[in-house]
């Protein structure tokens, strides 16, 4: 089993993924904060994002559904700064970065869905009270760990 146990070692095996093994890690990591976003349209799109097979058409689509839930998300948060809607917008972001084509993320999809994520957590985390921000990058490190050796 790869253990990965850092930032290094976790960005250098996502650079090392191609593009579609990228947006179906990023959707591992977007599902382990699919409970932060009270869009249900997410759920979907990182179904879609998630699976191997689906298609060119597909995948348009669903990119084009999470950037209107992203900008959804965005809008309830409102000037009031709802912490809790501001996770569910970064999981919408997530979303959108694993849909995202490789060539239009420079630092690579599954990476800014990772950021992401940990954004959606430090979010739930201001609301709370509990420190479960730092415990996301080490979800992801097992969540990549897990992928690589499947």
């Amino acid at each position: 089993m790869s253990r990965i146990s850092n930032d290094t070692e976790f960005r250098k095996a996502l650079d090392a993924l191609d593009a579609t093994r990228q947006r179906q890690v990023a959707a591992r990591f977007v599902e382990h904060v699919l409970g932060l976003c009270s869009d249900e349209r997410i759920t979907h799109v990182a179904a879609v994002a998630g699976n191997s097979d689906a298609s060119e058409a597909a995948l348009a689509e669903a990119l084009k559904t999470a950037r209107a839930a992203t900008f959804d998300c965005h809008t309830r948060c409102g000037s009031e700064g709802d912490w809790s809607e501001q996770a569910g917008y970064f999981v919408a972001r997530a979303a959108t970065a694993a849909l995202t084509p490789i060539a239009q993320m420079p630092s690579g999809p599954a990476w800014q869905a990772a950021l992401s994520c940990r954004m959606a957590q430090t979010s739930k985390s201001i609301v709370t009270g509990d420190d479960t921000a730092g415990q996301e990058g080490e979800q992801q490190y097992r969540i990549l760990s897990e992928f690589l050796d499947s």
